[in-house]
């Protein structure tokens, strides 16, 4: 099983994702790959922290309701609104925004404004996918689908099609290939996703 986490960031970071952001920001994939490397799991731990209580979770939901795209994530990412972006990142890491940024800039070796960019760049496409994992999730469990185990994450044959094929299994490769072992944030299993997820499906039911 891999975990949503994994998922969502191997779909965020696959050549043609990074190759949109590339175009969206004017960085360099490798650049976008160290910042999307150290973020994400940042990003998940606050999307989970917020939907820890029902009125976070509801307000998730919501947000998760005005997010939905059937385009490939590359594409949502070419045609991201930015602004938007910068909102949904502002919303997740609410009064911590600008102490969060500033950390991401210095452990990836960015400025304050490539994070921003590239954060703005891909959020909406982030939600986007996030949504259908949910809603996807959730068709799963109603139809209880066969093999189907929410406790060890969402099985990346449920929805490896959503986000056009991509998965995390190309990540590792690629992010030792252009590290060359660049030290990674510490990813605890509880911010796998699980939780999050979990949490989202209570209020589909």
């Amino acid at each position: 099983m891999n975990n949503l986490l994994s998922m969502l960031l191997g779909s965020m970071t696959n050549q043609s994702s990074l190759n949109a952001t590339s175009k969206k920001t004017g960085l360099s994939t490798r650049q976008i790959l160290t910042i999307l490397s150290y973020a994400l799991p940042l990003i998940m731990r606050a999307m989970t922290k917020n939907a820890s209580s029902a009125s976070g979770a509801q307000s998730l939901l919501g947000a998760l309701t005005q997010h939905k795209s059937t385009r490939s994530v590359a594409d949502q990412i070419e045609a991201a609104d930015t602004a938007d972006g910068s909102k949904i990142i502002g919303h997740i890491f609410g009064g911590d925004t600008t102490k969060v940024m500033g950390d991401i800039a210095k452990a990836t070796d960015s400025s304050d404004n490539d994070v921003s960019k590239v954060l703005s760049a891909m959020a909406p496409a982030l939600l986007s996918s996030l949504s259908l994992a949910t809603t996807t999730a959730s068709a799963a469990q109603a139809n209880q689908k066969k093999g189907f185990d929410l406790s060890d994450g969402i099985d990346m044959n449920d929805i490896t099609a959503l986000f056009g094929g991509s998965g995390a299994g190309n990540m590792t490769g690629m992010l030792g290939s252009l590290f060359g072992g660049a030290a990674q944030p510490a990813q605890p299993a509880k911010d796998d996703g699980t939780a999050l997820l979990s949490s989202l499906l209570s209020l589909m039911k």
